[in-house]
C-alpha cells in the first residue's frame, strides 16, 4: 500500500471531487477536520473512495471481493467515516451490516457519528445510533452534538438529544450546546434547546450564552435568552455583565435596557412553573389541563 506525506510531514488522504450530491461539500469538510488537501496522494483504499463518493454497487463489489470493512488509513480513517462524511446512508448501512466498527476513532478522536453530524445527515446519525454508536463521548473526544449545532444541523441535534445526550454537556473548548448555538448564531438551535429545557445561564465557564449573544450583536437571540430567564447580571471572568459588552446605542443595548427592570408577575410565574416541571416541561405541561392560551404562554407559543 502506498503512503504519502504532506509538506508538513503528516500523512495525507486524497479526496475525489465528485459532481453528484454533496461530494464537494464533504471534501471541504474533510479538509477542515482531517487537514486533508483534496487531490493529494493517499494511503486510502478503493473501499474508502467508493464510500466517500457514495458508489454503493462498487462498495458491495469490493466487500464481496474480500476488502475488509475495517481497513483504516494511517490516520485511522475508516470507510465508515468516509460514508458518513459524505452523508451516504445506504453505504453506511452496508458497511455496518458487514461488521464495520460503529465507534471507530481516528487519531484526532473523530468518530463516524461526528462525521455524520458534520455532513448534517440525520439519516446517517439515526443509522449509527441504531447500530450502537455512542451518542455522548468522553470530554477528551470531539463532541458530535456540538459539531451538529456549530453547523446549524438542528435535526441531527434533536436526534442526539432524543438518545439522552446531556443537553447541558459542557465541552472544555466550546462550552454547552446552547453556548455553541449562540456563538454560531444558529437561532433555530437556540430556540429548540431552550424549548427542551437547556439551562439558559450555563455557557463556557463564567461566560454565559447571553454574554456571547451580546458580543455577536444578535438581537433575536438576546431577546430569546432573556425571555427564557437569562440573568443579565451574571458576570464573566472579566467581571463584565451582558450590558457591559453591548455596543453603545445599539439594538442589543436597547433590548437589554428594556429588560433591565424587574420581570413581570406573568413572566416570573412562567419561569417558576417551567423550573418546577424541569426539562420535561414541553411534554408534561398539557397534563396540567390548563386553558389553551395559558398553556401556549408557558410554552412560548
Amino acid at each position: 500500500m502506498l503512503f504519502a506525506r504532506d509538506i508538513n510531514g503528516h500523512h495525507s488522504l486524497s479526496l475525489s471531487n465528485g459532481k453528484k450530491g454533496n461530494r464537494k461539500e464533504a471534501a471541504r469538510i474533510a479538509e477542515e477536520i482531517y487537514g486533508i488537501v483534496p487531490g493529494s496522494w493517499a494511503d486510502r483504499s478503493p473501499l474508502h473512495d467508493a464510500a466517500f463518493q457514495g458508489r454503493l454497487l462498487s462498495l458491495k463489489t469490493l466487500i464481496a471481493q474480500g476488502f475488509s470493512v475495517n481497513l483504516v488509513t494511517t490516520d485511522r480513517v475508516s470507510a465508515l467515516h468516509e460514508a458518513c462524511l459524505g452523508g451516504h446512508v445506504a453505504c453506511a448501512k452496508v458497511l455496518l451490516e458487514n461488521g464495520a466498527q460503529v465507534n471507530a476513532v481516528t487519531i484526532d478522536g473523530i468518530t463516524p457519528l461526528f462525521n455524520a453530524c458534520c455532513s448534517g445527515s440525520a439519516a446517517c446519525v439515526n443509522m449509527l445510533l441504531e447500530f450502537g454508536a455512542k451518542a455522548q463521548l468522553g470530554n477528551h473526544l470531539p463532541s458530535p452534538i456540538h459539531e451538529a449545532i456549530k453547523r446549524g444541523h438542528r435535526e441531527c441535534m434533536e436526534t442526539l438529544l432524543a438518545h439522552e445526550v446531556d443537553i447541558d454537556q459542557e465541552d472544555q473548548q466550546h462550552g454547552t450546546p446552547l453556548y455553541v448555538a449562540c456563538t454560531y448564531q444558529s437561532t433555530d438551535c437556540v430556540k429548540k434547546l431552550l424549548e427542551l429545557g437547556a439551562n439558559v445561564n450555563m455557557g463556557k465557564r463564567l461566560d454565559t450564552p447571553l454574554h456571547v449573544a451580546v458580543r455577536k450583536s444578535s438581537v433575536e437571540i438576546v431577546v430569546l435568552l432573556t425571555d427564557y430567564g437569562a440573568n443579565p447580571k451574571c458576570r464573566n471572568a472579566d467581571l463584565k455583565c451582558a450590558l457591559d459588552l453591548a455596543t453603545p446605542n445599539s439594538k442589543v443595548e436597547q433590548a437589554l435596557l428594556l429588560r433591565e427592570g424587574p420581570a413581570s408577575l406573568a413572566q416570573l410565574c412562567r419561569l417558576c412553573i417551567r423550573k418546577r416541571l424541569g426539562r420535561s416541561c414541553l411534554y408534561t405541561v398539557h397534563k396540567l389541563h390548563l386553558p389553551e392560551p395559558l398553556e401556549n404562554f408557558l410554552l412560548y407559543r
